[in-house]
């Protein structure tokens, strides 16, 4: 057969598969309504096997695997058909709406109590002057700390830096996500302008140490590398590493922080822009014990937890997809005390004042093991 006549065949069958595929989700459609009827859950993973069982079966051996992958997005589809003819109000739906009431024509307030990490001249702090004008800042030795801090009301807001442009994600403050109840209310992309620095008067001696966060450390790996005879020590934040570094009695001790860490504690700038790359940034994320929606959010961040099963993941992915949502970013994290199971987190580019998008949530919402709703933010 000619190539021509062979297109044509194709053509005619895609028609027929797109006909029998509308008839398909009309009866998707209707086994919705009977078990919103019944209360019966929409996934039924046995009436899913018992089909693919049989089809493959009938395939044979050779086009089984493409039968499987192909039904396995046929039932992603038919589910998320079914979830959105599928009505049902949830306590999200209603936090959401209640958020978007509360925020309409406000901003984040120029006044507030903000928990960060580390002590005077943190990155943390100019992103915490970047989102609040006006802050009052309290000073936490840990991640743990700011996160506490939230959760009890002690500070109405939080700096975190949650990933680097060139270090990669803050796996830290991933971590302690699932332990602690909060919102993303804001992000701020910060540069981040790394210098070696010293204590006054100490130029002469060679440098045998360098401290700093280690973040820090990972974004300067290459200037490290050239510089074998120097140890670097991992400190809890770049700013308390600079204030060690200053009242230290050490002359052959330095550290990697920032311009305002020198003008600060008033040290001496050794060498200026040591970052692997000149493109050096952070996003630090704002977070609260309530979850406020503000005009212009346009991101919104979920954790999920996922049946550790074949195809879990494409079938949120697939959602997204479907939804015309673009995936800006998705890390997964190993659950604890679950062997080869994972936490996923996603960032999208959607906005939760679109009914469209408050009714994937919920249709996620239902179909995944465990779903937080981590916020909907402005990112600056």
């Amino acid at each position: 057969m000619e190539l021509n006549e062979i297109r044509q065949n194709i053509d005619a069958i895609d028609d027929q598969l797109s006909e029998l595929f509308a008839k398909r989700m009309a009866c998707s459609a209707a086994v919705a309504e009977a078990k919103q009827q019944t209360g019966r859950p929409i996934r039924d993973h046995a009436r899913e096997r018992e089909i693919v069982n049989r089809l493959t079966a009938r395939a044979g051996s050779e086009l089984a695997p493409y039968i499987d992958a192909l039904y396995s997005h046929i039932f992603d589809l038919s589910r998320s058909y079914q979830s959105a003819l599928w009505e049902r109000k949830s306590p999200l739906t209603d936090k959401i709406a209640r958020a978007l009431s509360e925020t309409e024509g406000k901003r984040l307030p120029e006044h507030a109590l903000v928990a960060c990490q580390g002590t005077e001249g943190a990155y943390a702090q100019q992103a915490c002057e970047r989102l609040f004008p006006y802050p009052d800042i309290l000073y936490f030795d840990s991640f743990d700390g700011v996160f506490r801090a939230v959760e009890s009301g002690m500070c109405q807001y939080g700096i975190l830096p949650i990933e680097n442009s060139t270090a990669g994600s803050v796996t830290q403050v991933y971590d302690l996500m699932e332990k602690y109840h909060f919102y993303i209310v804001g992000a701020q992309r910060l540069r981040i302008d790394h210098r070696l620095m010293r204590k006054n008067g100490a130029s002469n001696t060679p440098i045998r140490e360098v401290v700093s966060h280690e973040q820090a450390l990972r974004q300067c790996g290459n200037f490290l590398a050239s510089q074998p005879q120097i140890k670097a020590t991992v400190m809890e934040n770049t700013a308390v590493a600079a204030e060690y570094v200053a009242k230290s009695d050490r002359d052959d001790l330095a550290v990697i922080a920032s311009r305002a860490c020198a003008d600060l504690y008033g040290l001496d700038i050794v060498k200026e822009d040591i970052s692997n790359s000149p493109n050096n940034y952070t996003r630090f994320i704002c977070i609260s014990r309530r979850l406020e929606i503000y005009p212009h959010a346009r991101k919104i961040s979920l954790m999920l937890n996922l049946a550790h099963e074949p195809g879990a993941l494409n079938a949120v992915v697939s959602r997204l997809a479907i939804a015309g949502i673009n995936l800006l970013k998705l890390e997964s994290r190993p659950l604890p005390g679950r062997e080869f199971e994972f936490r996923f987190f996603f960032d999208m580019a959607a906005s939760a004042s679109e009914p469209d998008t408050v009714r994937l949530l919920g249709e996620l919402e239902a179909h995944c093991d465990k779903f937080t709703f981590l916020g909907c933010y402005e990112e600056q």
